[in-house]
């Protein structure tokens, strides 16, 4: 019997509810035949059921991404999709599994890169946390991202600087701190009050 009957679209449903408690379902029975399942239908002919299949992959992603990370090349393509709930789909699974898998995603690393320059919001925001997290694995990872995640703190918009700081405060090491908070106070005196808090905060944290 097909699990695809429990998705969201399948049970007229409007909400993600079902899917989240498909992937939950599926984690717990550690069910990898359903998984596998999943995956497949992320190139089904129905854009319902494949937007469905996506928020079920990083459903699973969150809770145990061990069970998802094999298909990272899949998510890694789909990055190229027309289908934007795909893209930015794919990148938030892949922000998941980052740690798991780094050395497949950094032979892919200009393609993440690609994604978050061309990509939506929640593209961008997943984008430079995935970043982040390989960038954090080992100093050759660092070496060629860290570059990137400055840049783009150079010159994202204001309102985005704290969460990519955030995000960005796990790939800091003491050789690349003193660059991070130079960018990071070139742009305090353009955030709001909510915003230079939890900048504050992430200078605080890193000169105590």
């Amino acid at each position: 019997m097909t699990i695809l009957n429990r998705l969201a679209s399948q049970l007229d449903r409007r909400d993600e509810e079902p899917n989240i408690e498909l992937a939950q379902e599926l984690v717990s029975e550690n069910n990898i035949v359903g998984i596998h399942e999943i995956i497949q239908n992320l190139s089904s002919k129905d854009k319902k059921i494949k937007q469905d299949c996506i928020k079920v992959a990083y459903e699973i992603g969150k809770l145990k991404p061990e069970l998802i990370s094999e298909y990272a090349l899949t998510f890694i393509t789909l990055l190229k999709s027309s289908n934007n709930r795909l893209v930015w789909g794919s990148m938030q699974v892949l922000a998941t599994i980052a740690k798991e898998v780094p050395e497949i995603l950094m032979e892919h690393l200009h393609s993440i890169k690609l994604a978050i320059k061309n990509g939506s919001v929640i593209t961008v925001d997943k984008g430079i946390l995935t970043l982040a997290k390989l960038a954090s694995v080992n100093n050759e990872n660092n070496e060629k991202i860290f570059p990137f995640l400055m840049e783009h703190l150079k010159t994202c918009r204001t309102k985005e600087i704290p969460q990519h700081a955030e995000s960005t405060l796990i790939a800091v090491t003491e050789l690349n701190k003193a660059e991070f908070l130079a960018i990071l106070q070139e742009r305090e005196p353009y955030l709001t009050k909510p915003q230079h808090k939890r900048v504050t905060t992430i200078i605080n944290q890193l000169t105590s």
